[in-house]
């Protein structure tokens, strides 16, 4: 299967299609028709390849899903949101990550009736810019590449635009004012190429594009974003919720591997750079250890390189590059939702208007599971975090 995550026209059709309740119909009829044949099936699991999906593919490669008594299929290489949404709305897959902001848009714009059930990991993304760019305001008059509207990498990146006095547009033609931004949504692994050849400005992408920016000498990272939200998630478990309530030992089962893989990776980063390489047994990705371990165990230069750049301006929280906790605090689905009613979105959003941000950080997660898995580890403080299952939501410019 080609591993490009190539974003066409027509696949961003796709999947504002996917996202309504109309365009969901067909496929949410086959997923009730898949449950009801099959009600033990196996897991499966889909995914992109690209950091966020780590702690289900080392729960795979690990066999942490077997040690819990699940039958689970080799994960399955998906080259667009897209293909992943139709995978998991139809039942063809019943494991996935997605950029939080789907989910939200999934269970509330289409009505699917999944739940988030943990993180996969926290930051793991960043802004990257040509060489010429050397702070937010630059960035007037420019074009940057979004990985898609529903996506935590846009709400930051609009939120650093507008803290510096810039405002996010999308024109398809005409010019962009010297006060405005112009996003377009662009596949990663075409965003370096991008900047190369000058079609766009910046990017913001989760890792390891942002890495094979730098390695490559496309450009130069701006800003992380956990330097901005601090601890913030991207991508996040997604589950069905008929599998929730009728299989909860098998849902049991399927977040304690993952949180495992979590704790496993925490102490484990250069092993999990080789193993999710394309020199790694199962492949799972087709980048390389290098690029992955300046994602996963960077070097103390470069942290003091990011300090000089401004890259990190706030070395006291001490953020890693990409970090790994599963528990979904509900301050930080609460605060997410206040800031997509700000955020220009090119989709559906009318439904955005009438979330109450308090009900969605109850009725999207089901955290059931992951706390019971978290005990079962030895809790949260062996993810680094006090004892509490609640935190306040840091942002700084």
């Amino acid at each position: 299967m080609n591993t490009s995550t190539s974003i066409s026209r027509r696949e961003l059709m796709k999947l504002a299609a996917l996202f309504t309740a109309a365009g969901a119909l067909p496929l949410l009829s086959a997923l009730s028709r898949r449950a009801h044949a099959e009600p033990n099936a196996p897991l499966r699991i889909g995914y992109l390849p690209i950091t966020d999906a780590s702690a289900l593919l080392i729960a795979h490669q690990n066999g942490y899903f077997e040690e819990a008594g699940i039958v689970v299929e080799k994960p399955v290489l998906v080259r667009s949101w897209a293909q992943l949404i139709e995978a998991f709305i139809s039942g063809q897959v019943n494991l996935v990550h997605l950029l939080t902001p789907m989910t939200i848009w999934g269970r509330y714009g289409s009505k699917v009736p999944a739940k988030v059930v943990a993180w996969n990991h926290m930051s793991g993304s960043g802004l990257t810019v040509s060489p010429a760019i050397n702070k937010v305001s630059d960035l007037g008059g420019t074009t940057v590449a979004i990985p898609f509207w529903y996506s935590i990498h846009n709400v930051v990146l609009q939120h650093l635009l507008r803290s510096n006095g810039l405002t996010p547009v999308s024109r398809k033609r005409g010019k962009t004012a010297t006060n405005e931004v112009n996003l377009v949504v662009m596949a990663p692994a075409d965003m370096p190429p991008a900047l190369i050849s000058n079609r766009i400005a910046g990017y913001t992408v989760a890792e390891p594009f942002n890495a094979l920016g730098e390695s490559s000498g496309a450009g130069k990272i701006l800003r992380f974003t956990g330097d901005v939200w601090r601890d913030h998630a991207c991508c996040v478990v997604f589950m069905h919720e008929h599998d929730l309530n009728n299989r909860p030992e098998w849902s049991q089962g399927v977040v304690d591997g993952i949180v495992k893989a979590q704790l496993w990776m925490r102490e484990n980063r250069q092993e999990t750079a080789r193993l999710l390489s394309k020199d790694g047994p199962n492949r799972y990705t087709p980048h390389s250890i290098e690029n992955l371990s300046k994602v996963l165990v960077p070097n103390a230069t470069d942290r003091e390189h990011y300090i000089q750049t401004g890259a990190i301006q706030n070395p006291s929280w001490a953020e890693k590059r990409i970090d790994f906790q599963p528990y979904p605090f509900p301050s930080y689905t609460q605060e997410l939702v206040s800031m997509l009613k700000k955020t220009l979105i090119e989709a559906d959003s009318g439904f955005l208007e009438s979330l109450d941000p308090s009900v969605v950080a109850s009725d999207l997660v089901d955290d059931r599971f992951v706390k019971r898995a978290i005990e079962k580890a030895g809790g949260l403080e062996k993810f680094g975090l006090p004892n509490r299952y609640t935190r306040e939501e840091t942002l700084s410019i």
